[in-house]
């Protein structure tokens, strides 16, 4: 198959273009500058420069294709996420740019769109199990990745496959993961929420396989990642990477100072992503979270 892949030079991107590639599929790279195409050419694929905001340049890169793996994406890392209107450009890619994606999808015949989604929009449920009929749980925050799965179900509407994939917390050598990595080495706080709930995380490598994976799914929504795990331990894990035994969590008033957006990062969430691997045969490579995850190189 020949397979565009938004947001090719990002974190998800680097680990699904060898993923693709090793399945036998072409992989043509949208991305923004001429640097970015330049690294996805290393690879071995096509790139081109473009915007997910820019339906022209969407059109374009999206001509011959028989898929699109929508993976734009646009994270804000570390003490900047809680500044006002961090989020701003991220959702952009995910009310508009999804859409944009989807449109295209449609206009050139592309029957199958993969749209990169989060199991962080589900209600917090404590103890209890989620699944895909879990309910959402929409806020101002999580709204926008609602969004995004509603414009890629338009693909599925006008004849062709939708695939939503409802991704754990990234955990690796991502720049978010590394921030958290550096703040540990000073022994400052990583940890959000009550230590004893639960999360849910994948590896990036993991995110790769997950996406061809998914182009034998039927149309629906599927969680991704690897076994939930205590928030407890996630901390620990880094912190063991930065050389001590335990990390630290904040204190519970930062919630009021950025409730909107730490609520959702701290919300009891024990995902399972059964279904997705009964329906594709997919197993994730790491599937319990160790220290050696966010080990860098």
């Amino acid at each position: 198959m020949r397979i565009l892949l938004t947001g090719a030079n990002g974190v998800m991107g680097r680990a699904t273009i060898p993923a693709l590639q090793n399945a036998g599929h072409e992989v043509v790279g949208l991305v923004r500058s001429p640097t970015a195409a330049r690294q996805v050419q290393s690879t071995g694929a096509t790139a081109i420069v473009g915007d997910v905001l820019d339906r022209a340049s969407v059109v374009r890169a999206m001509r011959g294709c028989d898929a699109v793996v929508n993976f734009a994406t646009r994270v804000p890392v570390g003490a900047a996420a809680m500044l006002p209107g961090s989020l701003n450009q991220i959702n952009r890619i995910r009310t508009i740019g999804a859409g944009v994606v989807a449109d295209a999808a449609i206009e050139c015949g592309t029957g199958l769109m993969i749209q990169q989604s989060l199991s962080l929009i589900y209600a917090a449920r404590g103890e209890e199990w989620i699944d895909e009929s879990g309910p959402i749980d929409v806020t101002m925050v999580s709204e926008p990745l609602t969004v995004a799965e509603q414009h890629a179900q338009r693909v599925e509407r006008a004849g062709g496959v939708a695939v939503r994939l409802r991704y754990g917390l990234i955990c690796g050598d991502d720049p978010n993961s590394q921030f958290l990595v550096h703040r540990a080495r000073k022994r400052l706080p990583i940890g959000l929420g009550d230590p004893d709930s639960w999360m849910h995380v994948v590896h990036p490598l993991d995110i790769g396989t997950s996406a061809v994976a998914a182009l034998g799914a039927p149309s629906g929504a599927y969680n991704v990642g690897a076994e939930p795990l205590k928030r407890r331990e996630y901390v620990d894990a880094i912190a063991r990477v930065a050389g001590h035994s335990h990390g630290r969590f904040f204190r519970r008033w930062l919630f009021s100072v950025t409730a909107d957006k730490l609520e959702l990062l701290a919300r009891s969430q024990r995902v399972t992503s059964q279904l997705f691997m009964d329906r594709t045969g997919w197993k994730p490579s790491r599937p319990v979270l160790t220290p050696d995850w966010f080990r860098a190189g």
